[in-house]
C-alpha cells in the first residue's frame, strides 16, 4: 500500500540495517523524523523488532525489505519496494558489509567475487536504480566504507581492496550524479569490535594506543556523521570522512 508522506518529511533507504551500526543510523535518522525503508539479509527478527521500536518511539513508518544483495536483481527491487510504499526517496544508505579474512595463500576467486559483489557492485546498482528518485528530491547518498579502504589489512585482501572500490566508486558517483545529487562516504574506525574475532593487526589496547583518543568510538558517532551528511551538508560531495578518533595519523 503506498503511503503519501508529507512534502516535509524524508524517506531514506538503508542496506543492511537489522545489527550493529546499521541498527543505531536506523534509529538516528527516524529520531530526525525520517521515513524508513530497512533491508536486511538473514536478520529478519532482528529487523522486526527495530521496526517495531522505530515505529512506537517516533510515529515514522518502516518496509522491511529483505533480500541478497550478491543476487543480481536485488538492488532494482528493494528501490521499487520503497518506491511502492512511499512513493518518493530522499536518501540512500550503502551500510550492508561483509567482513571476512582471507589469508593470501588460501585466496578463491570467490572470496574476491563475493567482497566486490557486496562493497561494490550493490551499491554501485542500488546508486543507479535510485537516482531518478533521489534526483526528484535532490537527495544524497551515503556510503560506508572503512578506514581499511586506505589502510589495508593484512589477511583481509578482497576486503580492504573492496572498500577502497567503494571509495572510488563515492567519487565517481560524485562526479555522474552532481549537481543534482551529493555522493559522500563515512569511513570508521574501531566503533564496534567484530564478532567473535580478535583483531587482526594487534590487541585491542594496542589499538586502541595507536589512536590520538585513546578510546573507542561509538556507533553513533557514525550514525550522525551520516544524517549530516544525508541532511546539513549541501555543500559536500565526493569526499571521505574519516571517522576514527584520529588512528589514521598514526
Amino acid at each position: 500500500m503506498e503511503l503519501l508522506v508529507k512534502a516535509a518529511e524524508k524517506v531514506v533507504l538503508v542496506t543492511g540495517a537489522a545489527r550493529r551500526v546499521g541498527a543505531v543510523i536506523a534509529r538516528e535518522l527516524a529520531a530526525r523524523g525520517c521515513h524508513l525503508g530497512l533491508h536486511y539479509r538473514r536478520s529478519r527478527q532482528e529487523a522486526e523488532a527495530l521496526a517495531a521500536e522505530l515505529r512506537r518511539e517516533h510515529g515514522i513508518e518502516v518496509e522491511l525489505l529483505a533480500g541478497d544483495l550478491s543476487e543480481p536483481n536485488t538492488p532494482q527491487r528493494l528501490v521499487q519496494q520503497v518506491i511502492d510504499r512511499f512513493a518518493r526517496l530522499d536518501g540512500l544508505v550503502n551500510n550492508a558489509s561483509l567482513y571476512r579474512p582471507a589469508p593470501f595463500a588460501e585466496l578463491r576467486p570467490e572470496d574476491w567475487q563475493l567482497m566486490e559483489q557486496i562493497h561494490v557492485r550493490a551499491p554501485l546498482f542500488l546508486s543507479q536504480a535510485a537516482w531518478p528518485h533521489l534526483r526528484e528530491q535532490r537527495g544524497a547518498i551515503v556510503n560506508i566504507g572503512d578506514i581499511h579502504g586506505e589502510i589495508p589489512l593484512r589477511g583481509y585482501l578482497p576486503y580492504s581492496v573492496s572498500k577502497a572500490g567503494l571509495l572510488a566508486l563515492t567519487r565517481s558517483l560524485a562526479k555522474e550524479l552532481g549537481p543534482e545529487l551529493r555522493v559522500n562516504s563515512v569511513s570508521p574506525g574501531v566503533v564496534l569490535w567484530a564478532e567473535s574475532q580478535d583483531p587482526p593487526d594487534g590487541d585491542r589496547a594496542g589499538l586502541l594506543a595507536r589512536t590520538a583518543l585513546k578510546r573507542e568510538g561509538e556507533p553513533a558517532d557514525i550514525a550522525r556523521t551520516v544524517a549530516w551528511l544525508l541532511f546539513d551538508a549541501p555543500y559536500v560531495t565526493g569526499q571521505n570522512i574519516v571517522v576514527d578518533g584520529g588512528r589514521m595519523v598514526y
